[in-house]
């Protein structure tokens, strides 16, 4: 199952009882300032949740194309990562219940 936006705004909605307009503009103005950070180069950790954050890859001056061997440069750039908590690795330890 895939949760939107919209969804996790439909849950806190829910369960604290307000709109659900005010409910997506809080989701929908959190997520921005996440991606803001983000972008910035900013690292953001959420205890109990885990570490978003962006690191640098090296470039590669020797990869190749698979379709046509051609030799192509890839840049340096950056790309993002997310650390899970302890609390979610925890969980996701466990065995399933079948």
């Amino acid at each position: 199952m895939t949760m939107t936006k919209k969804d996790i705004a439909l849950k806190i909605s829910d369960r604290l009882g307000i709109k659900k307009q005010l409910a997506y503009e809080i989701v929908n103005t959190l997520f921005n300032a996440m991606r803001e950070n983000l972008i910035a180069g900013d690292r953001i950790e959420i205890r109990g949740f885990g570490v978003l954050g962006i690191k640098p890859t090296k470039p590669k001056p020797a990869a190749r194309n698979p379709r046509t061997g051609e030799i192509v440069y890839v840049p340096a750039r950056r790309k993002s990562y997310f650390k899970a908590g302890v609390l979610i690795k925890k969980a996701l330890h466990e065995p399933l219940d079948e």
